[in-house]
């Protein structure tokens, strides 16, 4: 959900301004392609983009999507396609679609119901997860009420599901009260990691997946979430908050409100069952949405710290150790959701770079350079 919120960011105040619809709804539903008189896009995919030349890990630049609001789109397994949210017409508010890596074979993949975010592939390539507030309210969710300041809302009605390209109906994997998302799937195959506010706080979590086993893996009061594991299963990168004295108590009295003001986030990393916590920056920026290198020795991340106080995001690479900090992309606008393909070879990431109209964010594909 976070990632929803805070991609738009290009159109909001500076980050740092501050159950249960009848399952016949959706039963049985198959993947639907979209018409294409509502598919915003033209009719050749992918649209090759000019370089930068400062951008010097990416080369072969293209553009998979043209138009809407496209973010967080996540490789399968097997590297082949990519699971994606969006807002597009006819829909008010992001649903899940899937995607090959040419931008083509769009088919939407959620109910079309509530609003979703967080979508992952699973090992098979045939399930996939994703949280979505249908359930508990098939319209969009209201925006925040912003008289405290530039705050997020976590949405009670957040609950984590699982369905399949060959059956849409989505089963729910966690149902608790309040919020449940941000999941992503371990490449060992294994667990999924999450975030929930079951315990009275933003903490993260794991569980088989099937929903089962669940385990809470971080204790810390604040924000934890964005997870994911490192390549061979073994670690996990993530974004938190650490308030201290007043911003606790502030944070605190907001959760109770279910809001969250995003004023600092910061990487962390760990191993998987949370043990060995490690900060990997503390620059008092928006850090967010980290992704471990196909090495399993560094993380990109997305973060505002070349220009503060601006809206100018750009993706970072950093050491495990918390050294050689290098900056990857220059665009003066918004750079984010960096994933790596499983072979190292392709970096995708979500950017307002090339824009037919304002405040559209789309994905590009760009070959990695060492």
């Amino acid at each position: 959900m976070f990632e929803q919120v805070i991609r738009p960011i290009h159109r909001r105040p500076l980050l740092l301004a501050a159950l249960a619809l009848p399952l016949f709804a959706c039963h049985g539903r198959t993947p639907a392609p979209l018409p294409a008189d509502r598919l915003p896009v033209p009719a050749a995919f992918p649209i090759p983009r000019p370089a930068d030349p400062r951008e010097r890990h990416l080369t072969n630049l293209r553009q998979l999507t043209d138009g809407g609001e496209n973010a967080e789109a996540y490789f399968s397994f097997d590297g082949t396609q990519l699971i994606f949210q969006s807002t597009r017409p006819p829909f008010q508010c992001d649903q899940i679609f899937a995607m090959d890596l040419l931008g083509r074979n769009v088919r939407l993949l959620s109910t079309g119901q509530g609003r979703t975010t967080c979508a992952y592939f699973y090992p098979d390539g045939r399930r996939f997860l994703y949280a979505s507030t249908h359930a508990g309210n098939p319209a969009c969710p209201p925006p925040p009420d912003r008289s405290q300041g530039y705050v997020w809302a976590l949405d009670p009605n957040y609950e984590i599901y699982m369905a399949s390209l060959d059956d849409l109906t989505p089963i729910p994997l966690t149902a608790t009260p309040g919020y449940d998302a941000e999941a992503t799937i371990s490449p060992r195959g294994d667990r999924i990691v999450f975030t929930s506010v079951r315990d009275g706080d933003l903490e993260l979590y794991t569980m088989k997946l099937d929903g089962s086993d669940v385990r809470r893996i971080t204790h810390t009061p604040g924000y934890d979430g964005g997870a994911f594991f490192s390549p061979d299963g073994s670690k996990i990168v993530w974004r938190a908050s650490r308030p201290q004295g007043d911003e606790l108590e502030d944070y605190r009295r907001l959760l109770a409100q279910g809001l969250i003001r995003p004023s600092k986030l910061e990487i962390f990393v760990a191993d998987a069952d949370g043990s060995n916590v490690r900060q990997l920056t503390a620059n008092g920026m928006a850090n967010f949405a980290p992704f471990f290198h196909p090495s399993g020795e560094k993380v990109i991340f997305c973060s505002n710290l070349a220009e503060p106080g601006n809206r100018n995001f750009d993706l970072f690479l950093i050491d495990l150790d918390g050294e050689n900090l290098k900056r990857v992309t220059y665009f003066e606008d918004f750079d984010g959701f960096p994933m790596f393909s499983p072979d190292g070879r392709t970096l995708v990431f979500g950017s307002n770079r090339f824009n037919s109209k304002p405040f559209e964010t789309n994905v590009f594909l760009a070959d990695w350079v060492e």
